[in-house]
């Protein structure tokens, strides 16, 4: 019985290691723009918003916080300074979503044209929540073909 492990050049593999190997420039860097560009864009102070079609506002909570879980899920898994955090990215994920979410929610309520809204927060959550879920499929398909074993 010959065992071998399969080879690790599956796409998930791969963005895996560009990734990893450019850290700051892929991940760091992209998660404080959006983030910061988020906070800016929530704090714009608007009378109306063009809207296209009904629920539009909920869905563009819902990928921004789909986004940002994406980002600040990679973020804290690949950073080493905090090796509690980096075994747990996706229980400190949700938490700091939870939180960022209720106070982006509740400072929209001293913004001239925008208010606070149970519904924006839940697209909010879960948006984190998909993006979360999205980064533990990513990682759990990268552990399991990279740990792949095959018996002839």
């Amino acid at each position: 019985m010959k065992k071998y492990q399969m080879p690790s050049n599956s796409f998930s593999n791969r963005l895996y290691n560009i990734l990893s190997a450019n850290i700051f420039s892929l991940v760091y860097i992209p998660l404080i723009l959006y983030w910061f560009t988020l906070f800016v864009f929530t704090t714009i102070p608007t009378n109306e918003m063009p809207q296209f079609f009904n629920a539009q506002d909920k869905l563009e909570h819902f990928l921004a916080y789909f986004f940002l879980t994406l980002l600040l899920t990679l973020a804290i898994h690949f950073q080493s300074k905090f090796r509690q955090l980096s075994g747990r990215p996706f229980i400190t994920a949700v938490i700091l979503i939870f939180i960022y979410a209720t106070a982006d929610e509740l400072h929209q309520l001293f913004i001239p044209g925008r208010f606070c809204d149970l519904y924006d927060w839940l697209a909010d959550i879960l948006g984190g929540m998909i993006g979360i879920g999205t980064i533990y499929l990513f990682l759990k398909k990268r552990v399991s073909v990279g740990a792949e074993i095959i018996s002839q």
